[in-house]
């Protein structure tokens, strides 16, 4: 082998005879050398911890799309949020902030990521009570939707936290009232649908065990 390097490095040019030894170092079994090498087996070991952090800063992009999306609809469409709206307002951003809680910290380990994966399905399911209570809320008849009731600043003011949020729950009026859709399904049942998507996400970026773990 030696013999034969030596005689196409007297023949050939510095580039032909630099490929010429990596064909050779291949057939004679040998490893060729890999400057970036490491690196790449450092990010292969880790795909899951990578992947995790990726499924969770898309899932906090989402976030501050529906968010973007409710404050555009209240100062450019002037739709007024009802006390139900605020309050699946607070649950997308509470949503969001432990998306961005777990894409920042990254968990190694399998059991790392479920914690925060139950962390973000609090406020998914709580989004998706909500939002299913507010739907429950427009399909009643009109003469079982309740009557108006102060806003929820008045509330605030008045009545006890948990006073308010039954309250809230229980609907009124405003919450009854259809101001907007989009292929003919209103808001809220547009933000049910997210919280489900995005509860689906979560079971799938934080519980579902890759085929790729190493370790």
């Amino acid at each position: 082998m030696p013999g034969l390097l030596r005689f196409y490095g007297s023949k050939l040019d510095g580039g032909a005879a630099g490929m010429t030894f990596v064909l050779c170092a291949i057939a004679a079994g040998l490893r060729p050398w890999r400057p970036f090498g490491d690196i790449a087996d450092r990010m292969a070991s880790k795909p899951i911890r990578a992947s995790f952090r990726i499924r969770f800063l898309l899932g906090f992009l989402a976030c501050c799309g529906l968010m973007a999306y409710a404050l555009y609809a209240e100062h450019v469409l002037r739709l007024q949020p009802c006390p139900l709206c605020i309050f699946q307002r607070i649950a997308v951003i509470a949503l969001g902030l432990m998306f961005l809680l777990g894409a920042v910290v990254g968990p190694k380990r399998r059991g790392g990521r479920a914690f925060f994966g139950v962390l973000a399905l609090i406020p998914a399911l709580a989004g998706v009570g909500i939002a299913g209570r507010h739907v429950w809320i427009q399909h009643l008849p009109p003469d079982q939707v309740p009557s108006c009731g102060p806003p929820l600043s008045f509330l605030r003011e008045t009545l006890p936290f948990m006073d308010v949020v039954r309250k809230v729950l229980t609907g009124d009026g405003q919450c009854a009232r259809i101001d907007w859709t989009f292929l003919g399904q209103s808001m809220p049942v547009w933000t049910l649908i997210c919280f489900v998507v995005l509860a689906i996400w979560i079971a799938f970026a934080a519980f579902r065990r890759d085929k790729w773990t190493f370790r």
